[in-house]
């Protein structure tokens, strides 16, 4: 998704986010992430100076705010850092420079993959369901009828011995599918360490 994204080129249109825009925002964020502190997330996600929408493609939004220490300054045409991403209408995610940033104090939905994955994935290769359910792998743990995590979750992926995330992406099964099925793509990675969107501090 990010692979090659360079905002002076990819992004065709940018718009301040309406107040009530953001709340619904917030609002996917701790749905995504039941864990977040609400009250960390109004810190991160303030009423002003308001996020800043930039538009990638057809069906891709990328959210964007004023750095923490020009907050006070309230200028627009700052420099913005990308901080949420959305694609058509699926989970709201973070940027992995976010995750870097404030995990663990944002408690993100997350899951590890073993270490045999992790070349793959920082080459922005789809995660198989092995990778999660082998020795060193993990997800939210499925209750009966209640799965850890259903298809088109969002999760920050970490990686078996590295203490900072490697990747977003969106779950392309359940949990209880990917251990009961083991085999094919379990989780859809769409930013990773290194890609374009990782490498945009900010947008002018």
């Amino acid at each position: 998704m990010f692979k090659r994204f360079d905002p002076s080129t990819d992004i065709s249109t940018s718009t301040q986010v309406k107040a009530s825009v953001q709340r619904g925002i917030k609002a996917q964020i701790l749905k995504s992430h039941p864990n977040i502190d609400e009250e960390l997330l109004d810190l991160l996600l303030p009423k002003k100076p308001p996020l800043m929408q930039y538009k990638v493609g057809p069906h891709l939004m990328l959210y964007s705010r004023l750095p923490q220490s020009q907050e006070e300054d309230d200028d627009v045409s700052a420099g913005h850092e990308p901080v949420f991403f959305q694609s058509r209408d699926g989970p709201v995610l973070p940027t992995l420079r976010l995750v870097h940033k404030y995990y663990p104090d944002f408690k993100f939905t997350r899951v590890t993959v073993d270490k045999g994955a992790i070349p793959f994935v920082i080459g922005g290769a789809n995660i198989m369901c092995p990778g999660l359910t082998n020795p060193g792998g993990s997800m939210p743990e499925d209750d009966g009828d209640k799965v850890g995590l259903e298809k088109g979750d969002g999760v920050v992926i970490f990686a078996e011995g590295k203490e900072h995330a490697l990747a977003i992406g969106t779950m392309k099964m359940s949990s209880a599918a990917i251990r009961s099925k083991n085999k094919g793509i379990g989780i859809e990675v769409v930013h990773f360490l290194g890609d374009g969107l990782y490498q945009t501090k900010e947008i002018s």
